[in-house]
């Protein structure tokens, strides 16, 4: 037929975000790029009325409309679907994605969709335009299940991903649109993790090229992206591919943010140097530190193993975070908590705490109930209840896992959690366990991490602090715990800050009272009991130590950030007050309450300037 039929193709994300970025379907319409056919790709998020997105994919008279699919968008897929076949029924509907492959039985008897897609999809969808173009039966196109017909075995994975045109290059994918990407550097998995999809069918992990890669992340560095996500079920499986990629982004795109997910047995010095180089967060999936646990699930640990590689890590000053799950066939509630205890003792940057979910396809699916696991037959597929972990245990995990969220990751403690944890002798879960009653009493049961702002976070920090300090033996430790607390979420805070474009000269006068200065938005005025930069000397907090050898001289500080490293600058009073006096809108008087002589004011603007903790005004 012509080449003005129209395929839309439908991808919904979970919300507005440097990730939302419709790379699966991407890569359907560059592998179809020569065929006969218009193909748009379409993004709607959970939360969109089914209604009204129905009613837009009408627009411009598609003949054929394609859904992936996954188990979180399930639901709202369906509702548009059945929703647009109200509409116009004569338009055909299909699916394809994860959840259709693990199931595709059960998707195509819910009777809304046309046929689906099973596997990976590229040669089917180019198999499905072409006969399209051309009025063809596609009912025997391999990977192709329609209502009635035996599903033909899917097409063997390409082998060559290269043959498919790169999404970024070809301008399918317009990466000035986006804060972030996500990229695509290998296919397949070698790990056999039974709760995970990755793996199922063919084993084994296929490669972009790294000359393709190269010029992706050039185009990367020279369109501006910020952030890339990289989705690689394990980046560094073959270690000296991902040195040479680590060192790739080094010299090309040293101003991207990158994120990967790793395995911690293929880490040695050299590569946790190399991710410490880069702008970068790793990912790494612990999800239980009991060795037996991991051992139902297809999954062997080493503990002493993944300690000495952790420690590299920390060595090297790379930013990494773990996944840890609750849930899991022989875990109890109590071996949860030490694998969390463990987790924390080992000073990641972030934890994700997740339920075990038991995804269709999966060897877990197909084995859970002799484990005695009862789960929801319905999208996620959480785990309800083990042997081991009751209903009410699942609960109480969920809430360990929100205080998580909030109180640690959130709250960036990384630098004194266990600090904080020892002197109170704890264990790091009851501090947890502490902190999400002192939550519920205070701010109300069923809260998450999203309902708090930073500055709500670290209120709650220091009240929650206050409330753990209150008593007669640990309340001497209290106003040092405080400087600790307050020191670091300002240093999280200009770190993260955005950098701030003056687009003005920074000529200082020789007289200050001639121009009028801006406080730089992303630097901070601190208050301290104690002297900041004698606290910082200490490194890592040893509070009992700390509180028998300082004393609460006070100081006061500023925290700025200076092509991109953040310095911390205890100041005497009278140059506080003229910072203040900046930050807190003073124009030509900065000098009326500070006592500071001509000389001396200009010296210290000028060295402000230099910082970037002032900017001149226009």
């Amino acid at each position: 037929m012509q080449k003005h039929m129209l395929i839309k193709l439908v991808s919904i994300h979970p919300c507005p975000s440097p990730q939302s970025i419709p790379l699966a379907n991407a890569f359907l319409k560059s592998y179809a790029l020569n065929c006969p056919v218009l193909i748009d790709l379409i993004d709607y998020f959970l939360g969109d009325d089914a209604a009204n997105c129905a009613s837009k994919l009408e627009e411009s008279n598609p003949v054929l409309i394609g859904f992936s699919m996954y188990l979180w968008n399930r639901d709202l897929i369906c509702e548009i679907a059945t929703m647009f076949r109200r509409i116009n029924p004569a338009v055909k509907l299909f699916c394809g994605g994860p959840e259709v492959t693990a199931d595709p039985g059960s998707v195509i008897d819910l009777g809304i969709f046309d046929f689906v897609i099973v596997g990976e999809g590229e040669v089917p969808f180019l198999a499905l335009c072409q006969s399209l173009a051309v009025g063809g039966d596609y009912s025997q196109i391999p990977g192709v299940l329609l209502p009635g017909f035996a599903i033909l075995p899917p097409p063997p994975p390409i082998t060559d991903l290269d043959t498919i045109p790169s999404p970024f290059l070809t301008g399918v994918l317009d990466t000035c649109v986006n804060s972030g990407i996500l990229w695509q550097l290998s296919r397949g998995c070698s790990f056999t993790c039974d709760f995970c999809f990755d793996s199922r069918g063919v084993n084994g992990v296929r490669h972009f090229s790294l000359e393709r890669l190269e010029s992706e992340l050039r185009h990367f560095a020279a369109t501006g992206v910020v952030q890339i996500f990289v989705l690689d079920s394990t980046f560094n499986i073959d270690p000296k591919r991902a040195k040479k990629i680590l060192k790739m982004i080094r010299n090309i795109a040293p101003d991207i943010h990158f994120h990967f997910e790793v395995r911690n047995e293929f880490i040695d010095r050299e590569m946790a140097k190399l991710f410490a180089n880069i702008a970068c967060s790793l990912q790494i999936g612990l999800q239980s530190a009991d060795r037996e646990v991991l051992k139902l699930v297809g999954r062997s640990f080493d503990k002493a193993d993944f300690t000495a590689k952790v420690g590299l890590l920390n060595d090297s000053g790379a930013v990494f975070g773990f996944d840890l799950i609750y849930g899991l066939p022989g875990d109890t509630l109590d071996g949860f908590c030490r694998s969390l205890d463990y987790a924390l003792s080992l000073y990641p940057n972030h934890l994700d705490i997740f339920p075990l979910a038991v995804l269709p396809g999966t060897r877990l699916f197909s084995r859970g109930k002799s484990l005695d696991m009862h789960w929801d037959s319905k999208p996620p597929y959480i785990v309800e209840s083990t042997n081991g972990f009751s209903s009410s245990d699942m609960v109480t995990a969920a809430k360990l896992a929100v205080a998580c969220d909030i109180f640690y990751t959130r709250g960036k403690a990384v630098a004194w959690f266990n600090a904080v944890a020892a002197i109170l002798s704890l264990k790091q879960s009851i501090l947890l366990q502490k902190f999400s009653c002192w939550l519920i009493d205070h701010r109300g049961d069923r809260k998450k991490e999203s309902d708090f702002s930073d500055n709500d976070v670290f209120e709650m920090q220091l009240l929650f602090m206050k409330h753990l300090f209150s008593g007669k033996k640990v309340g001497k430790f209290l106003p040092l715990v405080l400087d600790i607390v307050t020191y670091h979420h300002h240093y999280a805070a200009v770190l993260l800050a955005p950098e701030q474009e003056t687009g003005v000269d920074n000529q200082i006068p020789v007289n200050p009272c001639d121009a009028t200065f801006i406080f730089a938005s992303s630097a901070r005025i601190v208050h301290f009991t104690y002297e900041i930069e004698v606290i910082l000397d200490c490194g890592e907090p040893h509070i009992s130590w700390m509180y028998e050898n300082l004393r609460q001289s006070g100081s006061q500080a500023v925290i700025y950030r200076n092509k991109g490293i953040v310095f911390t600058e205890s100041l005497a009073t009278p140059y506080i007050l003229l910072l203040e006096e900046i930050r807190d809108g003073g124009r030509r008087d900065y000098m009326s309450k500070t006592g500071l002589t001509n000389d001396e004011a200009n010296e210290f603007l000028l060295f402000a300037m230099q910082e970037g903790i002032i900017v001149k005004a226009d």
